[in-house]
């Protein structure tokens, strides 16, 4: 850990470089360039409220408001996405530098997930845009609290845990390419176990499949995340323990996995 520590200390200006090299490449050949950053979550939130909105979003007990209940998981669901798919293939993208100089390898799926977390960081304000409208155009009950001010605990468990699951994913990858299919798989599998168009109540679920999907880390997440936005209350202090538990562990995983196989990577790029 100490060692992983100072060499990030070391090349961390090399870290702050990857990372704006990914923000300005990611809208480059884009009319609206990092526009997108806002218009992409907005547009989406908007499909799903028409497709889902009538069989999710007739009631609003345990709700509040549909469209921005749906924003909030959807903003935190698709960070995670694209920063463990960035961090997937950021040892493999790099082996022309790899081979050729030497640079600590942790350093490209971490900057990967940083420039991802900077611009959901940006894409928040898509959210307050909205909560500010239905406040102040509609007469939706929705209202802000000092516990909105609590929303940085599940976005920073949520990096804890996009960090682990990056590391573990560019390790695999060098070694099974075929990862990279699967995760697309089980990306699109995690969008419907999360919480992030239904509320698990409405599902009427019971035993070991409620069980099964509130296991899933990004409910505890989201749910705490909700809590503090959309519900102005306290979270479950037990989503709290668990996800940043499995973060921890998951974390601890990656950098005990990517510390391990890492020198075997210049072998398999």
């Amino acid at each position: 850990m100490t060692k992983y520590f100072k060499n990030f200390i070391k090349y961390r200006y090399l870290f702050w470089e990857i990372v704006r090299k990914n923000v300005k490449l990611q809208y480059r050949d884009s009319v609206l360039g990092i526009f997108w950053t806002f218009l992409q979550p907005l547009l989406t939130t908007l499909v799903l409220v028409l497709v889902f909105g009538r069989v999710f979003g007739k009631s609003s007990e345990g709700v509040v408001s549909y469209p921005i209940y749906l924003l909030c998981g959807r903003l935190l669901y698709e960070f995670f996405s694209q920063a463990t798919k960035r961090a997937m293939r950021s040892v493999s993208n790099s082996a022309s530098v790899i081979k050729k100089v030497y640079v600590p390898k942790y350093i490209y799926p971490l900057a990967n997930v940083g420039s991802n977390f900077f611009t959901f960081l940006i894409s928040l304000l898509v959210l307050v845009a909205m909560m500010a409208y239905y406040m102040i155009f509609t007469d939706t009950p929705l209202h802000i609290t000092p516990y909105i001010l609590l929303s940085v605990v599940p976005i920073l468990v949520l990096l804890l845990l996009s960090i682990g699951v990056g590391l573990i994913l560019s390790v695999l990858t060098v070694f099974f390419k075929d990862v990279e299919y699967l995760y697309e798989v089980f990306c699109l599998l995690l969008f419907y176990m999360t919480p992030i168009i239904y509320k698990l109540d409405q599902l009427d679920l019971k035993g070991w499949v409620s069980l099964g999907l509130k296991a899933n880390p990004l409910y505890s997440i989201v749910s705490m995340f909700r809590s503090c936005v959309l519900f102005g209350e306290m979270w479950d202090w037990n989503w709290l323990y668990y996800s940043l538990g499995f973060s921890l562990l998951t974390v601890a995983v990656g950098m005990a996995l990517f510390y391990k196989k890492q020198d075997k990577f210049i072998l398999y790029l």
